[in-house]
């Protein structure tokens, strides 16, 4: 099999060097994942192309060489093209027969022909006297050189006439590691999966930050999500996914922070750490997934605030998108199955957030915070290298079981925050309801007894499922009250 791989446009546009080097990146790229796949690749490199080709009785799948191409940065889109060397016309002609002839009998057709090198001919001549044969020879068809059928494609490069069987779009963007890595804040949803991803595009080796606020089962998840990313469309450059344990930084946000301002300070909580981290990977910028107006925090009064925190740059590739362009793109890359169950987890912090939020209220606010809290977190952080990451059975949380029906002996936990618990009690006939806010859990349990079954309870489900995954890994006896749907009236 043979690919012929052409640069993306604004490859082509760099200078000389620029471009040289580009086309050097795509090079090592391509023959790092060659390598890494088995492919057993040849490639060789031009100054407006590459070319790829695999010998047959290599006994390789076409389809895994396909997606690998179409899933790296700097190509705008490549050729599956057959090779002959070229003698004259008829030759010409009796090559595009070969592979052609079935699909254009009964059809409109077209030649077009792309020509590099020194010839007595045009590249029209070509297409002219190959089209005019192949018109003669099949019966019940003919040229038409406007909207036909079939277009057979042609590219001679001085003495080679390539035939393309397909025209296959790349990525586009730059060469995976041509421009400086970044960190992203992933939360495994829509808008951070596809922002990693447009980072990616454009060549950035992209690290992910994980800010982790519902224990294990949250952050395998994400992992997911990254690991995905990295596997797909990372080229194979060396990156690490970051996870930093939020908890106490939650805990002590909705203890001391004002209901309305909690957004805005949980948001400047992750810049601070993710701005340390960033640091101490020597990585110049962070990336989110915030786009304008999307949620309460991410008004231009409130992203101007937040944004203040840091003197990182802070890259947002979705900040005028809309919703569902953002979903498509997920659908588009993969990510869509895998965001699509993982909960917005932030969203729970704040229910009557501010859309104006004030420096001056904001800093009043965070002089309540204690600071030495970030450095704890940052510190704690768990840095895997990506490629490393254990996805094995053994490392999957196991699953909760959902009651309806409780037994006596549970105990019924409502972890809603206090404000959902108040307005909205939990009321179970002959059952006892503890209240423990979410972010005092880990605290609370340290005293119980692990041979008693603990029934979480929330709104949604969400966080019940996510702490008590937690909190079964830690040897407690874990399950999810839902409540009957008599009981929802």
């Amino acid at each position: 099999m043979l690919f012929i791989i052409k640069f993306a446009p604004e490859i082509i546009t760099k200078s000389k060097p620029v471009r040289q080097q580009m086309a050097n990146k795509l090079y090592t790229n391509l023959n790092r994942q060659c390598k890494a796949n088995q492919f057993h690749a040849e490639i060789k490199q031009h100054w407006d192309k590459l070319t790829l080709s695999i010998n047959e009785d290599k006994n390789i799948n076409k389809a895994s060489v396909v997606q690998m191409l179409k899933h790296t940065s700097g190509i705008a889109h490549f050729l599956d093209v057959l090779e002959q060397p070229f003698t004259d016309f008829d030759a010409a002609a009796n090559f595009c027969l070969e592979y052609f002839q079935e699909q254009i009998t009964g059809k409109t057709f077209v030649v077009r022909c792309k020509r590099s090198g020194q010839h007595e001919f045009t590249s029209h001549d070509l297409e002219r006297q190959v089209g005019g044969r192949i018109n003669q020879r099949i019966e019940n068809t003919q040229v038409k050189l406007k909207d036909p059928d079939i277009t057979i494609g042609l590219e001679l490069n001085r003495d080679k006439l390539f035939l393309i069987k397909e025209k296959i779009k790349g990525l586009g963007g730059f060469p995976m590691g041509e421009v400086e890595p970044v960190l992203s804040l992933i939360s495994g949803g829509f808008d951070s999966s596809v922002s990693s991803y447009m980072t990616m595009r454009r060549g950035m080796p992209t690290h992910f930050c994980f800010f982790n606020l519902g224990g294990d089962a949250h952050e395998i998840a994400v992992k997911e999500v990254a690991y995905y990313l990295y596997s797909h469309f990372g080229s194979g450059v060396r990156v690490n996914f970051i996870s930093v344990p939020f908890e106490s930084i939650v805990a002590e946000i909705l203890e001391k922070i004002t209901n309305s301002q909690m957004g805005v300070v949980l948001k400047r909580m992750f810049y601070r750490a993710a701005a340390k981290i960033a640091q101490q990977q020597k990585i110049q910028a962070l990336v989110t997934g915030e786009a304008v107006a999307q949620v309460s925090s991410q008004t231009l009064t409130n992203l101007n605030v937040i944004e203040k925190v840091t003197d990182t740059l802070i890259l947002r590739p979705l900040i005028t998108s809309d919703k569902e362009d953002i979903i498509k793109i997920a659908r588009e890359i993969g990510t869509e199955a895998f965001s699509a169950v993982i909960p917005e987890y932030c969203g729970v912090i704040s229910d009557r957030p501010t859309t104006r939020a004030k420096q001056d209220i904001i800093e009043g606010e965070e002089q309540k915070f204690d600071m030495s809290l970030i450095d704890q977190v940052v510190d704690a952080a768990v840095i895997t290298p990506i490629d490393k990451i254990d996805f094995t059975k053994d490392n999957q949380p196991q699953p909760i079981d959902t009651i309806i029906a409780p037994d006596i002996s549970d105990i019924i936990i409502d972890i809603r925050h206090p404000n959902d618990a108040l307005d909205a009690p939990l009321k179970i006939e002959n059952h006892a309801i503890k209240t423990v806010p979410f972010y005092k859990l880990g605290r609370h349990f340290d005293s119980l007894d692990s041979n008693v079954r603990y029934l979480l309870y929330c709104d949604q489900g969400v966080m019940s499922k996510l702490h008590a995954s937690h909190l079964e890994e830690r040897g407690f006896r874990m399950g999810i009250f839902k409540k009957p749907q008599s009981n929802n009236h």
